[in-house]
């Protein structure tokens, strides 16, 4: 991305499979509101749902202009195999297990765009595209969104026994892990190896 030699067509199947990914992610949101423990996380929560529907949909859409693609198009697009996984196991945890829980299974994917975004900003990008997504990730605002997850979780961390945090830790760990494998999925545009209904 920072020098503007990321092929297109890994940018455009990575920008469709995230916009795919952020109504499910939305929805874990929902549920982490629904089982927060105070009022400022449920605001807080809430707000960020509806923000991964709104705010982030609307620069995917500013992509899929530039991109020259349609809204039908990304909605006839079938979810590639890695985004299923990221998406049922997060799914999974929100709706079956405990708010904390729930909450270490979410953060990565706050935390690491806004640790990726950060250490491209310094470097930014010839290429307008990519230097969008560059400067929304490392920017301030969406820095003080995370900092607010990351403040409560550390809140959170302070009552919770070992057992828990165990199971927290694991959460994040795995999360973490679909986080890179999301990546590598749109750069090598993962299919199905069998059947499915293709897409873009």
């Amino acid at each position: 991305m920072t020098t503007g030699s990321l092929e297109r067509d890994a940018f455009r199947f990575y920008v469709v499979q995230d916009s795919l990914y952020l109504n499910d992610y939305a929805r874990a949101l929902a549920v982490c509101a629904a089982k927060a423990p105070h009022e400022e996380a449920i605001k807080m929560f809430a707000e960020h749902a509806a923000g991964a529907i709104a705010v982030e949909r609307q620069l995917h859409e500013s992509f899929f202009v530039d991109l020259g693609m349609s809204e039908e198009q990304v909605r006839a697009t079938e979810m590639a195999p890695t985004n299923l996984g990221y998406t049922s196991y997060l799914s999974a945890v929100a709706y079956g297990r405990s708010f904390a829980e729930a909450l270490g299974a979410v953060l990565p994917c706050y935390w690491i765009y806004w640790e990726v975004g950060k250490a491209l900003l310094d470097r930014g990008s010839p290429d307008p595209l990519y230097r969008r997504w560059i400067e929304t990730y490392g920017g301030e605002d969406f820095a003080a969104i995370v900092q607010a997850v990351l403040d409560l979780t550390d809140e959170i961390g302070v009552d919770i026994s070992a057992a828990e945090e165990s199971k927290v830790r694991e959460h994040f760990e795995t999360t973490s892990r679909y986080e890179w494998m999301f990546w590598d999925m749109g750069y090598r545009k993962e299919a199905w190896p069998v059947g499915g209904s293709g897409g873009l």
